[in-house]
């Protein structure tokens, strides 16, 4: 036996690197709250807002007041909020509008811009809005089709049947005219909620007569940066508002009512995310004060915009190291948006109070309710987190909101409180909870004019009012008009319903303590908790919260605790382990050893069989609720060893630790998901129809012995499906881990016997594939494989299985696949990048369904390709056990050797355009820098590539068809990602297409079980899915038993039957 190295601990570190910054002082404070429980938070909130009766009862007088004065003078007004109230998000034609709109201005081909004007025009009910409102804004918009400044005039029968009109108008695809006039139509919607194209011309529009009794902030339109020249553009943009805006003041001294700049952070720095905690502190902070800097001398004030929750305590780190930098200590301007709707909202006015405070220096404070809320729900719940870092209901945030004014007013001594709201009861609570201390309000440019008409009139409340106003090119304003939709759009919303005589006056200006406080249950009942979202039958698998500084802490102590562990792997037969030589295991980062692995023999084969023949008879008998209960049980173990798990995924996989908390919620999920399916299928038999006076039943039940044969790249997830669908159908299982990655196997085995699957049921083979495969996939006492791997391997496994002189098995086979993209030129290139990245390189591209071949529209393509290799530039390639890595190694010194040779290979036929630059110096990790080549077509590609190596082929539109059919003689058909705003587009292709899962307008990875059943066709695999509905019934036999009930006696039910 050869003598074992001792295990390695990374010196690196686990999660955080050794050397890494400590947590901020409020950060424990507000990690704890991150998903605190709503009703314990409301409570609170609803404490801090309460108000005495007799102020409640002016708080409401105060609320029909402006009400009853906004509904007179609406007339008066269009703009955004006229647009609102006919074509608000609940309207299938105001998101037909809105896509339209930022679509088109962005569209760089005629053909590709009829297409999409065709596709959306058609389909949507105009006949409803047109006409209906006051506001000529409206009606122009509704046609949109203002040429040269006027409106086509329109004949009765048009107005009667405008489907029809525009229908025969959008046929004359080739009339530039009609694409002219949609797009100055758009341009024309545009300006009525961008302020300016530029500073100089919004400057110039605010200091119009009517606009002067408000005070401005502007916003520089454009979103995240996903490159360090996207960001440095933003920062030359920022820096030259704040210069003219700065020379505009003519020298007058800051005060509260000095102008400002809106801030995005995430524009400043491409990977403003906590992941890159580090980088963001040394490079982002640096350019805030910067940015700082110049508003101080300008005598502007810059506000820094909040952005999403898992963004927010980076953005505090950053906003205090800026604050509290000595050389700003005279300037009074640097202030911060707080979203009311985190449940964290209370708790950072409490430490910006404190801090303050503590520094002397007053910060604006620009309190929101929040615009990512849908985002904020939608990603909880795909993270399987614990609870929401939002409200559920948007009257928990109204109380919220109430909250935090509560805390600017009586506590924020050295806090200037900037209210941003569009509600006529939060305005009037805000007036009278004010008792004389400084503040102003704030609206969106476009809307709540009406309201704070009244607000700011000297006559009524002469109360100062800032406006919200973006600035930029009509194309960068459509991302931020739709947040602003979603955010007050809906009919239930303000905007809507206090111009609405219908809506009862008394139900705009309700006071949301009252309402809270009358609730039955404070989250919405309809918004159930991530762990819930599949409803009774299954609980969804717990997720990480990656933006917790502090469980990450204490999972990073746990993690290495793991490491320190003796990891071995061994036969296990019967439950019990097999003795032999130990080989080490090796992290693929270093090289050092993880652990040891004692591989089986020929004569170990033969004896699992004698084992697992023997036990399928057992378990197979066994009632299907007790083997369901068994594989959920397994699930909670899972959970419970989760740092086990973690560590070997990292440790012995190579797998970052998303990808590993990834993968081990997917195991999770398919020991429940088909717990659940067995329970509903294979429990009591199904009654068939047939004629009286018999009965057919129909069950379901094991087919005996089933060998699962599973892939080091998901050693876990894939693993641990394959078992569980095999057990969930009666049958005992031979399991058979990949050699690069057993221990990981050999604890998921551990921890299923625990769980209650008999030892016999479950036998654990690790070793050689051709020594394993070669003893068992031609006996006769196997009835089954369960495969995932490369195409040449199932061949190899399919011709045992037919040489075999025993029944004919069952072979389900997952393979690899040639998955290719398609991008037409609507599609919008950041989206695209972001999608491209994580699908081609996410897991070192070693995925089955990692994106290879990337089929750009040439209209697009320079831009995709200029922004896809700037973000490329950002990707850190190194250790997968820091939270900070981007793309880990590959398996092994094989799978390197390949792809070298590749890019050696297709240098010949090929352009390689760009590599990361990230990637640490060659040592015995086995690295490998993501690589873009360009390729002319994908018969140039005569294997699948497996690993982080996308391949980008140019095409014209109307070349589609020969793409598609290029793609599909591949013979492959495993995944498939389309981006489009062209719904026709997207439907055409994939109509088209002979594959098995096809994305639109997201990433094609990470197939959800149950949600995204995954699986190929043709070269791809056999089908069923794994993770769908179909899948179990392959492991299984079906029986039919059939009776007939009339045999003796007659047929005494029919004979019962009444006369009628």
């Amino acid at each position: 036996m050869a003598a074992r190295e001792p295990i390695s601990v990374n010196s690196n570190g686990i999660v955080f690197p050794r050397s890494y910054p400590g947590q901020p002082s409020f950060g424990a404070r507000l990690d704890g709250l991150y998903l605190a429980d709503e009703t314990t938070c409301i409570h609170e909130c609803l404490e801090l807002a309460r108000l005495d009766p007799e102020v409640t009862e002016r708080v409401g007088a105060t609320a029909r007041e402006l009400v009853r004065g906004v509904r007179n003078n609406r007339n008066r007004k269009g703009g955004l909020d006229a647009f609102l109230r006919k074509y608000d998000l609940s309207s299938h034609e105001g998101v037909v509008l809105m896509c339209l709109a930022e679509a088109l201005l962005r569209i760089p081909d005629a053909e590709t811009a009829d297409r999409l004007i065709a596709d959306k025009l058609t389909t949507a009910n105009w006949k409803e809005h047109l006409g209906s409102s006051d506001s000529m804004f409206v009606n122009a918009s509704t046609w949109g089709l203002m040429l040269t400044g006027r409106l086509i005039a329109l004949d009765e029968d048009v107005t009667e049947n405008p489907a029809g009109f525009l229908g025969k108008v959008v046929n004359r695809l080739g009339d530039p005219v009609v694409r002219g006039a949609m797009r100055q139509a758009m341009r024309i919607m545009g300006h009525q909620f961008v302020m300016g194209r530029d500073i100089h011309a919004a400057i110039k529009r605010s200091q119009k007569e009517a606009n002067r009794v408000y005070r401005y902030s502007f916003d520089m339109l454009g979103e995240a940066a996903l490159t360090d020249a996207d960001a440095q553009r933003y920062m030359r943009a920022y820096a030259d508002a704040i210069q003219v805006l700065g020379e505009s003041r003519q020298g007058a001294a800051a005060d509260d009512s000095a102008p400002s700049i809106s801030v995005k952070l995430s524009a400043l720095f491409p990977r403003y995310e906590f992941a890159q905690r580090e980088r963001v502190l040394s490079e982002l902070t640096p350019r805030l004060r910067q940015l700082a800097e110049f508003a101080r001398k300008a005598s502007v004030a810059l506000t820094m915009d909040a952005e999403e929750a898992d963004r927010l305590q980076l953005s505090l780190e950053v906003f205090e190291n800026v604050y509290r930098d000595p050389g700003l200590a005279d300037w009074h301007g640097l202030g911060l948006a707080v979203q009311a709707y985190q449940k964290r909202a209370v708790e950072v006015l409490r430490w910006l109070t404190e801090m303050s405070a503590e520094v002397g220096r007053t910060i604006p404070v620009r309190l929101v309710k929040g615009a990512y809320w849908d985002t904020e729900i939608k990603r909880a719940q795909e993270q399987g987190l614990d609870g929401y870092p939002v409200f559920t209901r948007k009257v928990n945030t109204d109380v919220s909101y109430l909250a935090c004014a509560a805390i600017l007013l009586r506590d924020g001594s050295h806090i200037y409180p900037q209210f941003a709201t569009h509600n006529a009861h939060t305005v009037a609570s805000i007036i009278h909870m004010a008792q004389g201390k400084p503040f102003e309000f704030q609206r969106l440019h476009g809307m709540g004019e009406e309201l704070y008409d009244e607000v700011v009139d000297p006559q009524r409340f002469g109360l100062p009012c800032r406006v919200y106003a973006p600035v930029g090119n009509h194309k960068d304003l459509l991302p931020y008009l739709v947040r602003r939709l979603l955010e007050n759009g809906a009919n239930t919303s303000f905007v809507n319903r206090i111009v609405d005589e219908k809506a009862p006056l008394e139900e705009i200006v309700a006071d949301p303590i009252a309402e809270v406080e009358s609730l039955h249950q404070v989250p919405h009942p309809r918004i159930p908790m991530p762990d819930a979202i599949f409803g009774r039958g299954r609980v969804n698998s717990r997720g990480i919260n990656l933006a917790d500084q502090s469980s990450l802490q204490t999972m990073s102590v746990r993690l290495e605790a793991a490491l320190q562990s003796d990891w071995r792997a061994a036969p296990v037969i019967d439950g019990k382990a097999e003795p032999g030589p130990d080989i080490a295991v090796r992290d693929p980062w270093d090289g050092h050893q993880v652990g040891t692995v004692v591989e089986a023999t020929a004569e170990q084969v033969d004896k699992a069989l004698v084992t697992a023949v023997a036990s399928h008879r057992v378990w197979n008998a066994t009632a299907v609720a007790q083997r369901a209960n068994a594989l959920r049980t397994a699930a909670d173990r899972f959970e419970q060893h989760s740092d086990q798990l973690l560590a070997l995924l990292v440790r012995e996989a190579g797998k970052t630790l998303p990808d590993s908390v990834a993968e081990l919620r997917e195991a999770v999920d398919f020991l429940r998901y088909y717990a659940m399916q067995a329970e509903s299928d294979f429990g009591e038999p199904v009654q068939l129809p047939g004629p009286t006076g018999e009965t057919n039943h129909l069950s379901l039940s094991g087919r005996g012995v089933f060998v699962c044969i599973s892939p080091w790249n998901f050693p876990l997830a894939i693993f641990t499906g394959q078992i569980a669908a095999a057990l969930a159908a009666g049958n005992a299982v031979i399991a058979k881990p990949a050699e690069q990655t057993p221990l990981v196997a050999a604890l998921a085995v551990r921890l299923l016997h625990e769980a209650g699957v008999p030892p016999g049921a479950l036998n654990f083979l690790p070793g050689d594939g051709a020594t394993i495969g070669g003893a068992a996939i031609g006996d006769r006492r196997v009835a089954g494989v369960a495969f995932t791997g490369s195409t040449e391997t199932a061949r190899i496994i399919h011709a045992g299985m037919a040489a075999g002189t025993g029944p004919i098995g069952a072979l389900i086979a997952e393979t690899g696949g040639q998955n290719a993209m398609i991008v037409d030129s609507s599609a919008l290139p950041e989206q695209v990048v972001l999608d491209v990245v994580q699908s081609a390189f996410n897991s070192a591209g070693q995925r089955c369904s990692a994106l290879r071949v990337l089929f750009l529209q040439q209209e697009i393509a320079p831009r995709v390709l200029d922004l896809l290799k700037g973000y490329m530039d950002e990707l850190v390639v190194g250790d997968p056990g820091l939270l900070n890595t981007d793309v880990g190694p590959v398996i092994d010194v094989e799978a390197l050797r390949v792809l070298e040779s590749h890019l050696s290979e297709i240098a010949d036929t090929g352009h390689l355009l760009h590599r990361c630059r990230n990637a640490p110096a060659t040592g015995a990790g086995t690295f490998f820098a993501p690589a873009l080549v360009e390729i002319n077509a994908i018969d140039q590609l005569e294997r699948e590539v497996f690993g982080p190596v996308l391949h980008v082929i140019r095409y014209r539109a109307r070349d589609l068809d020969t793409v598609l059919d290029s793609i599909n003689a591949t013979g492959f058909g495993l995944t498939l990602g389309v981006h489009s705003r062209i719904d026709g587009f997207a439907q055409y292709v994939h109509s088209r297409m002979r594959v098995g899962n096809v994305y639109v307008n997201r990433n094609m990875v990470g197939a959800v079980v149950g949600v995204q059943p995954f699986g190929g066709c043709g070269l791809s695999g056999t089908g069923p899915k794994a993770g769908g509905p179909q899948y179990l019934h392959r492991f299984a036999t079906e029986k039919t038993l059939t009776i007939n009930t009339s045999a003796v006696g007659g047929n005494a039910s029919l004979l019962a039957l009444a006369s009628d």
